[in-house]
């Protein structure tokens, strides 16, 4: 890589942790405008740690179907793939989305390749593949949020109309897209490769390898009891994020103030996960912001007690996520080299 490129990646870069800061702050401000952080500590020191027991529970439970998601994905390819490296793989790529954003997909790939012999590009593919199968799931999540809520959800977002449009849209053409890529392969590839190379063969490049990556990562997905066993995951994995949400509320006793209902977990989770779609480090600020105003403007909760909800939930996500991966990349990596320095060295 020449100096010149060299400087043009470092700024991309650099230009990605700015954006990523600001929306950071940004969001931060929007959720806290209007708080007394007095009466939120007051709040938060009514935790009931039982309930902080079990949604920390549903919380791991619900990563291990993930992973164990992932090994079905990647059962054609390696089907003694060992659960303790996918768990682990899948972790790590979390801890390291909760400091850098988006890289913990690049993370996982790379380390579940070097784990367990695998090709980095196949591995980038089936990570493709398991973000395009949680945004479709999302997406109904949001569809179904619309229908059980029992307030007007578009008065309160007006804007979530225009993101389900934007959504539904964007899917669609993720459908069409794949279908065109499976069915003529190397012939639609390259028409388009080719189209890019017009304007710039760097990227012509790059579309070249991202195609490399979903043909194998898609083509790692094989068979009818695979694919539906794949789909049951995906929904097992939606309705304990929701069971989450809705034990939040016991955390801090919110039951007390009206009566909390997993419909209203549903809900929480849906709209957060917009959130949590934005690239700020694990949600920080996006998450806050959504969850709090969904609280408030749904269902009437304090400003207070809704930013209590929004904090604990996001700081007990995020913790676990550094711990874990921390542990269990020193556990599992027996040379202890630097993670950035792995991802560094295989991208």
């Amino acid at each position: 890589m020449t100096s010149d490129n060299k400087k043009v990646y470092n700024l991309k870069g650099a230009s990605k942790y700015v954006l990523s800061f600001f929306l950071t702050i940004l969001f931060l401000y929007i959720a806290f405008r209007n708080v007394n952080f007095y009466d939120v500590l007051n709040s938060l020191k009514n935790v009931s740690f039982f309930w902080v027991l079990i949604f920390i529970i549903i919380f791991l439970l619900s990563h291990v179907v993930r992973a164990y998601r992932w090994k079905i994905i990647l059962k054609s390819v390696k089907p003694d793939a060992k659960f303790k490296n996918l768990f682990g793989a899948l972790m790590v790529g979390y801890g390291m989305n909760c400091v850098i954003p988006r890289l913990g997909e690049v993370t996982r790939a790379v380390l579940i390749g070097k784990w367990e012999g695998l090709s980095k590009t196949s591995m980038f593919g089936t990570v493709i593949l398991e973000r395009i199968i949680d945004i479709l799931f999302f997406g109904i999540s949001i569809i179904i949020t619309i229908f059980i809520s029992t307030k007007d959800v578009y008065q309160s977002f007006p804007w979530l109309k225009l993101t389900l449009y934007i959504s539904t849209a964007f899917l669609l053409g993720i459908i069409i897209f794949i279908i065109f890529l499976f069915k003529f392969k190397d012939k639609f590839s390259n028409i388009i490769i080719s189209f890019i190379s017009l304007f710039s063969s760097a990227f012509a490049q790059r579309a070249h390898y991202i195609f490399e990556m979903l043909l194998e990562g898609f083509s790692s997905l094989r068979g009818v009891t695979n694919y539906l066993y794949t789909i049951f995951l995906s929904a097992v994995i939606i309705l304990l994020y929701a069971l989450n949400s809705y034990i939040g509320f016991y955390t801090l006793n919110m039951q007390h103030f009206q009566n909390v209902d997993f419909g209203m977990g549903w809900v929480v989770m849906s709209i957060s996960s917009i959130g949590v779609a934005i690239p700020t480090p694990g949600g920080t600020g996006s998450y806050h912001a959504l969850v709090k105003e969904t609280l408030v403007l749904l269902y009437g909760f304090g400003n207070d007690i809704s930013s209590a909800y929004a904090i604990l939930t996001h700081f007990i996500s995020y913790i676990l996520f550094i711990i874990f991966a921390l542990i269990i990349f020193f556990v599992l990596n027996k040379k202890h080299e630097s993670l950035i320095k792995i991802v560094k060295s295989e991208i």
